[in-house]
């Protein structure tokens, strides 16, 4: 099992930044990539961006540029760094840890981007 715990999100004007944490823990050793996804209001889940324990990373197109995700391996943490804000990035945002047998969740933070 793992568990993960987002740090709080915020409000913030479009064009600013927000940084978001997760923190896993458990059987962190079994854990192949974390990622993020997110959901705003009335829409599907929609996957944001991951970071392998080899170190690669991928990003949605619609943050790419924008969005950095990287991990700190010694901390057992996961962070999104995510700059140019934009009204249409207003979601809940959920951590998300990959092992060979399961994905785990975290509860989700919330993000509002105010135009």
């Amino acid at each position: 099992q793992v568990q993960l715990v987002e740090s709080e999100g915020g409000v913030v004007q479009a064009g600013g930044s927000l940084r978001l944490s997760c923190a896993a823990s458990g059987s962190i050793f079994s854990i192949t990539s974390m990622g993020w996804y997110r959901q705003a209001p009335g829409k599907q889940r929609e996957w944001v961006a991951v970071a392998t324990s080899e170190g690669s990373t991928n990003y949605a197109g619609s943050v790419k540029g924008r969005f950095t995700i990287s991990r700190d391996n010694t901390k057992n943490t996961e962070d999104l760094q995510m700059n140019s804000l934009k009204p249409e990035d207003t979601a809940v945002y959920y951590c998300y840890a990959d092992t060979r047998l399961a994905r785990f969740w975290g509860r989700g933070t919330q993000v509002t981007v105010s135009s």
